[in-house]
């Protein structure tokens, strides 16, 4: 950023954040670790094309056992690839008695509100990326219906206004002798009654990997005096929900593990119980993390509730168990989380994902992916077991224009130097293979004011990149990227900008990276004031203190984890975003994330307007919505920048949780919900998914 501001930082104790890279994904057949999307069988409709993976994943859990005469959940794999964006068109294919696989590009609004489509057998329905919402309904699978699969999609939005709503019964997915379901990566929300409803002997469902928020009554499993449900529910992130979460009637067998409960401290949603085992339920309750949840486990004395490995941090009220219950490997195998991981884990892999789901075009055509060009694999280690020492060496041998992926696979390790993937390198992945994404780092210490070793000046701010990404259609994942300047050893350095990651080029692709400075952390730019950038970046953690995430990109940061550090001098004081955006362009989005770290309440800033050199024709924009603030966010979150007033610009509020929220003022603007609909993800990524490559 522009050398005007103050440069007087000292950066404190270096730290990574012990998180590594959700595991979860394997077994649903999603993209993982920059893994291309795997051809499976062939479609019916085009038996010349293969189906990629999310059209042929198969469920796990209580969901892939064999019984009632169907063999697993495996949805419409053996049907068409079919795409959607009317009510009209779901409802055709949802309803069909034919397999299908629908694929919902783009939101559909429910007309009447509270529409619940009744889905027939044999179905997948997938959301495009994050694109695939259902806004004001969601769907209903009735006695007998079976092999249904419903993964990425967002369900939200028919809530009335009245909180515990007897007279709508508006569900995101109800089902009613239904077995055989798998819900997977959905974001669950604001519906006016059920999240989730299981009844009328419902059984064997899987409920895996999703995000169910801000709702009264979320998930109730029952409702008859059979002992009949069986069903798994794992890596769920259920927050700011009041009660069901779940409650479990005459269950016979109900495995929940790895689950993250979290009631957010001063919010007006309130939780009243967590996981609750009623009448003649068996439950296995196993390495969840429960936050701030009253009543976080809760028996009723017919049931029985058998606790491993849980954790309880700030809980209240009831914590019970008793009695024997089943073991869940009789039925299928599985793979525990560490308990302490879990609430990094999920709020970095629940809900929708990029990586399952496909482009429109794609999925209506079933285009074979095999027929894209095989991608080329550069190996970087440092110990000489690689084709190359460093990443700058392997960004070198990628031929000028290539036309066609380069995945530089780099290996564990600490990679001190500066890396610069040029304009006419396009189609570059690079890929930590570590198990974590701490594991491979690359670092360097240049700031603004470091002189060059040629003696022709100084960096400046954007050249004191550790990484610098000037191509098209980079991705990078599962690694970090820092730049690691000592402010305090120079404190006589006149500009202590300091960027870990600078991109300058459009569809850029960050998926499960740490990027970490202290100044000027994040540099999401375009290639020129006229040309557009996107970037798109998820489940990832960015880490600063002054103005860390800024530029004049129109970026997206979803699911991922924004840490605040403190000063050179231990104090707390900073800017998240300093948007430079263009007029008629979309600024930064931060959407479904966290804001947390180790400063003080009330000293950090989600924003200022950043008109660099002064352009008064810019138009700055930050959105935050959905997303989890510390109380270290100020209760005026914006601020005035150079004497540009943050009031004409673009900076904005949608529904944000957690003790750093707060209500709509004219110091703290908040979108309304017509205005929310046109600042969704799609709406700053328009024609462009992500998906890894």
């Amino acid at each position: 950023m522009s050398e005007h501001r103050s440069t007087s930082r000292h950066r404190g104790s270096r730290k990574f954040l012990a998180v590594g890279l959700p595991v979860a994904l394997t077994t649903a057949g999603l993209l993982v670790n920059g893994a291309g999307l795997a051809p499976q069988q062939a479609s019916a409709a085009t038996a010349a094309a293969a189906a990629p993976a999310w059209a042929t994943a198969t469920a796990d859990g209580f969901a892939s056992v064999d019984a009632l005469g169907q063999n697993g959940t495996y949805g419409g794999r053996d049907g068409r690839i079919v795409t959607v964006r009317t009510q009209a068109d779901l409802e055709k294919y949802a309803t069909a008695a034919e397999p299908y696989v629908i694929v919902v590009a783009g939101t559909i609004t429910m007309n009447p509100v509270g529409k619940e489509i009744k889905v027939a057998s044999d179905k997948t329905i997938v959301g495009s990326g994050t694109s695939g919402h259902i806004v004001g309904g969601g769907f209903f699978l009735g006695q007998g219906v079976h092999n249904v699969i419903i993964r990425n999609l967002t369900i939200r939005d028919a809530y009335q206004g009245v909180w515990n709503d007897k007279e709508h019964d508006f569900d995101a997915v109800q089902m009613d002798g239904a077995h055989h379901v798998w819900i997977d990566h959905n974001d669950l929300r604001n519906m006016a009654d059920g999240l989730i409803d299981v009844r009328k002997d419902s059984t064997y469902v899987t409920v895996s990997w999703n995000e169910l928020s801000q709702n009264n009554k979320t998930f109730g499993i029952g409702w008859t005096e059979n002992v009949t449900t069986d069903i798994t529910i794992h890596h769920n992130w259920f927050r700011e929900t009041e009660q069901r979460n779940p409650s479990t009637d005459n269950a016979a067998h109900a495995h929940l593990y790895n689950n993250f409960l979290e009631d957010v401290a001063g919010t007006s949603i309130n939780s009243s119980y967590g996981n609750y085992s009623r009448g003649g339920t068996r439950m296995v309750l196993e390495n969840s993390y429960f936050q701030g949840m009253k009543n976080p486990v809760i028996k009723d004395a017919t049931a029985t509730l058998v606790q491993r490995g849980n954790v309880f941090s700030g809980t209240s009220g009831r914590n019970e168990s008793g009695g024997t219950a089943f073991d869940p490997r009789t039925y299928y195998a599985y793979t525990l989380d560490k308990a302490a991981d879990v609430p990094a884990l999920l709020r970095s892999g629940t809900g929708p994902r990029t990586t399952i789901g496909t482009t429109a075009a794609t999925a209506a055509t079933a285009t074979d992916v095999t027929a894209k060009a095989a991608a080329t694999t550069l190996t970087v280690a440092k110990d000489g077991t690689g084709q190359y020492k460093t990443v700058q060496a392997a960004v070198n041998a990628v031929p000028a224009n290539n036309p066609s992926r380069v995945v530089v696979s780099i290996k564990p390790g600490t990679y001190r130097e500066t890396v610069k993937v040029p304009s006419n390198k396009p189609h570059v992945t690079f890929q930590g293979t570590g198990g974590s994404r701490k594991d491979t780092v690359i670092v360097y210490n240049n700031a603004a004011g470091t002189r060059k070793p040629d003696g022709s000046g100084t960096y400046g701010t954007s050249g004191s990149a550790t990484v610098a990404v000037e191509a098209d259609d980079f991705q990078a994942r599962n690694l970090t990227v820092s730049n690691d300047f000592d402010e305090g050893a120079n404190q006589s350095l006149s500009g202590h900008q300091a960027v870990a990651l600078r991109t300058a080029a459009d569809k850029v692709f960050l998926d499960g990276v740490i990027v970490e400075g202290d100044q000027d952390t994040l540099l999401l730019d375009t290639a020129a004031k006229d040309r557009l950038g996107r970037v798109y970046v998820t489940n990832s953690y960015v880490v600063g203190n002054v103005d860390f995430v800024f530029g004049r990109a129109t970026a997206v940061l979803d699911r991922s984890v924004i840490t605040l550090k403190k000063r050179w001098d231990g104090s707390s004081a900073g800017y998240i975003t300093a948007p430079s955006t263009a007029a008629n362009r979309k600024g930064f989005l931060i959407a479904n994330s966290t804001v947390n770290g180790d400063v003080s309440d009330r000293t950090f800033y989600l924003g200022r307007p950043w008109h660099a050199g002064g352009d008064a024709s810019l138009d700055p924009q930050t959105t935050v919505r959905n997303t989890t603030l510390s109380a270290a966010i100020r209760t005026t979150p914006w601020t005035d920048m150079s004497g540009f007033s943050w009031k004409d610009d673009r900076f904005a509020e949608y529904r944000n949780t957690g003790a750093g929220s707060g209500s709509a003022s004219s110091n703290r603007p908040h979108l309304t919900d017509a205005q929310a609909a046109d600042q969704e993800i799609g709406d700053w990524l328009t024609d462009w998914t992500p998906t890894a490559s």
